[in-house]
């Protein structure tokens, strides 16, 4: 895959499960890992983390033993996480996994991760605070003039009226030397050879998925939970919940209104996800309003990708 250094790194036998937050994500992933002689790598950027189980909806122990799993609580709350750190962290494991003549299976609905994995790191150059510091002597309207000077397409790119999305967009233009926005096309356009599928839902019932999801997590502890949470990294503190939950152990709401607005939250969430992988052509669509569950699914799923074959080679390993 020319012009894409991160998917060259990952086995041709590497299979994406990827979708909306509560979209059945996991119980699928383990019907064709117990299939097909497959192990499931996280791809969901807060299942990273170890402490927020119910929050993050993470796989329940029972899951977790019935395949090998990697990647998920390997990360303490204290530390930050991006999708370069994420890269780093999956690849090696995907590779392993293949290795021992096993199935790895991607499953997560973080798209940035997984984009990671398909596409390769962005080539965006990285932050640079020097160049931020000096952003500060512009006015929001002279940081604008001078994006548009070297880009001309920031006008319809770019949220003008976001001074961070400004400020970032003319930082890549003025440390690579090239307008922004025909490096973010590149690299957003390019479409890589991999396995993988979105699942999608009807609206109405993803969101009555969502609630009722969100009720159970209530009902199995969630508050406690949060309630013992030490102190957060600037990435683990954005999970949904943390912020609802504190207000409502700090008596600012009530519970039925934390719950109502962390399914709002949530939707919201899944509206964002759904918009995304809309856009990652790679990956083909199945709809499960008419295959409700992982086993109806699963044959429908090895009819669409041959490459998945039933493997009798190694036992499972323990998970990382």
């Amino acid at each position: 895959m020319p012009g894409l250094p991160g998917t060259a790194m990952l086995p041709d036998s590497t299979f994406f499960i990827t979708g909306p937050t509560a979209s059945g994500k996991t119980a699928l992933a383990i019907a064709l890992a117990q299939q097909v002689g497959g192990e499931i790598v996280n791809a969901d950027a807060f299942q990273l983390y170890a402490g927020m189980d119910l929050l993050t909806a993470k796989p329940s122990a029972a899951e977790l033993a019935s395949v090998p799993h990697h990647l998920y609580g390997v990360l303490p709350l204290s530390e930050s996480c991006d999708a370069a750190r994420y890269h780093a962290l999956a690849v090696p494991v995907i590779q392993e996994i293949a290795a021992r003549g096993r199935v790895p299976i991607v499953v997560g609905g973080s798209g940035l991760y997984i984009k990671a994995l398909t596409h390769g790191l962005s080539p965006l150059p990285a932050a640079s605070p020097q160049l931020r510091a000096q952003f500060q002597h512009l006015s929001p309207g002279e940081k604008i003039v001078w994006l548009l000077q070297r880009d001309p397409e920031a006008a319809t790119t770019v949220n003008l009226r976001n001074p961070r999305y400004v400020e970032r967009a003319l930082e890549i233009c003025l440390l690579s030397g090239r307008p922004q926005s025909g490096l973010r096309r590149s690299f957003e356009q390019a479409e890589p050879e991999v396995n993988g599928i979105i699942l999608q839902w009807d609206r109405e019932t993803l969101y009555r998925r969502i609630n009722q999801r969100t009720l159970d997590m209530f009902a199995a502890g969630l508050v406690a939970e949060v309630a013992a949470l030490g102190p957060l990294s600037p990435t683990a503190e954005k999970a949904i919940g943390v912020r609802e939950v504190r207000a409502h152990l700090a008596g600012q709401t009530t519970l039925p209104d934390t719950i109502s607005a962390i399914q709002q939250a949530t939707r919201h969430y899944a509206k964002r996800q759904i918009t995304w992988f809309r856009r990652e052509r790679c990956f083909q669509t199945i709809c499960l309003d008419s295959l409700p569950t992982a086993q109806c699914v699963l044959p429908h799923l090895l009819d669409l990708f041959p490459c998945l074959r039933p493997s009798s080679q190694s036992a499972p390993s323990s998970s990382t």
